[in-house]
């Protein structure tokens, strides 16, 4: 299993392995162990909505004690990680994917998209799949992201919502 695999099949199916949203995040937390709580859900405390939980590159989103979001996030020209339950046999990955890239792998895999223009502006393009509704947002490097094409968009985060 590679890092392309576990991206095409969230936006193929809006899951990440057992992770959906709608979940308890006691669930959640029982498959992936102990979450990093964002600094919000320290001080006011775990009733606090709209925050997320972190694994590594990994987060939820929380509402009412359930997974309301689920995003991947990467910075281009560096390495990330993901929980084993979402990528085994790796505690490190590359984190640097092309646009281009990520769109032959969907429309390999068969998976439609359409361009996201509530996303799509200035820097940064966005493509939303069909069906499952995961949203993959791209941007230009910084000059200091350590990449071979500073004038070509990279996935910046994969993202699912619901309301």
């Amino acid at each position: 299993m590679t890092l392309m695999n576990v991206l095409v099949d969230f936006a193929r199916t809006g899951r990440i392995g057992p992770l959906h949203c709608g979940m308890p995040l006691a669930e959640a937390e029982d498959l992936l162990g102990p979450g990093r709580p964002h600094p919000a859900i320290l001080m006011k405390g775990p009733d606090i909505d709209g925050y997320p939980y972190a694994w590594g590159s990994l987060r939820l989103v929380v509402t009412q004690r359930a997974v309301s979001g689920i995003s991947i996030s990467l910075w281009p020209g560096s390495t990330a990680s993901l929980p084993p339950l979402v990528l085994p046999d790796s505690e490190s990955f590359e984190a640097t994917f092309l646009r281009e890239e990520l769109i032959t792998a969907l429309d390999t895999a068969g998976c439609h998209h359409e361009v996201n223009s509530a996303l799509t502006f200035g820097k940064q393009s966005s493509i939303l799949t069909q069906r499952a509704e995961v949203c993959a947002v791209f941007s230009l490097p910084g000059r200091d992201n350590r990449v071979p094409h500073h004038d070509r968009h990279y996935l910046d985060v994969m993202h699912k919502h619901v309301a």
